[in-house]
């Protein structure tokens, strides 16, 4: 059974020893303002005493199950964190709202009659950056991705030798990134500025002539957001 299913509870002493030795790294990813699930693999009802959820450093959350009190214990912990079914039958843990501060490790400590098992979980918190198109009357259009984690990737439509990056990391993790793109060729007088990011894909079109010159608020135009 420990090479069909590694997390299942054997009567095998090489299979326990095998499990023992077992760690398992979980990666997810979660949208600040969602819902994060972190996994423990299930543990048999009949052999499992108790489960406990912690985050590496000195002053988080720990979250623990005893079976034979069949009672809870939470320190240091918000309301946003907690079970998210009942853990004697499923131990996952529950974020909700997710922020970016619960970002990091995560590791969940099972013991039962069958051995003691570990599994970690990396928790990745992503945020939609804001992103504007504007422009100037140097003629430049500026594209900002502002406060996303990771920072966005910015391109232009067409393709141009006359555009310019930079890029601000905020004390948070997050990053605003902003370019520059120089209007040159007057017989092209729009430009599309395309966003991608995780948590969204957006694609924002500006009419230089029509900005430059009447200075009308449709000039600029979001054309799609995905995400």
């Amino acid at each position: 059974c420990c090479l069909k299913n590694r997390w299942r509870t054997c009567s095998s002493p090489a299979c326990i020893m095998y499990l023992d030795n077992v760690h398992t790294y979980n990666m997810v990813s979660v949208e600040a303002g969602d819902e994060a699930v972190l996994s423990c693999p299930y543990v048999s009802k009949l052999s499992l005493l108790m489960v406990t959820w912690k985050k590496k450093c000195s002053t988080c959350c720990l979250l623990a199950y005893r079976r034979d009190h069949n009672e809870t214990s939470k320190l240091k912990c918000s309301e946003r964190v907690m079970w998210k079914y009942s853990p004697d039958s499923d131990p996952a843990l529950r974020i909700y709202p997710v922020n970016l501060g619960d970002e990091g490790n995560y590791t969940c400590e099972v013991v039962s009659s069958a051995g003691n098992f570990l599994f970690f979980s990396y928790l990745t918190v992503i945020v939609r950056p804001t992103v504007t198109l504007t422009y100037d009357k140097s003629r430049v259009a500026v594209c900002q991705a502002s406060a996303g984690k990771p920072a966005a990737e910015i391109s232009w439509i067409p393709a141009s030798n006359h555009s310019t990056e930079e890029e601000v990391h905020h004390p948070n993790g997050t990053v605003t990134r902003v370019s520059y793109l120089g209007w040159v060729n007057s017989a092209l007088p729009n430009v599309t500025c395309l966003v991608t990011h995780p948590a969204t894909n957006q694609i924002m079109s500006l009419d230089l002539s029509l900005c430059l010159y009447t200075q009308m608020p449709g000039c600029v135009r979001q054309l799609s957001t995905a995400g």
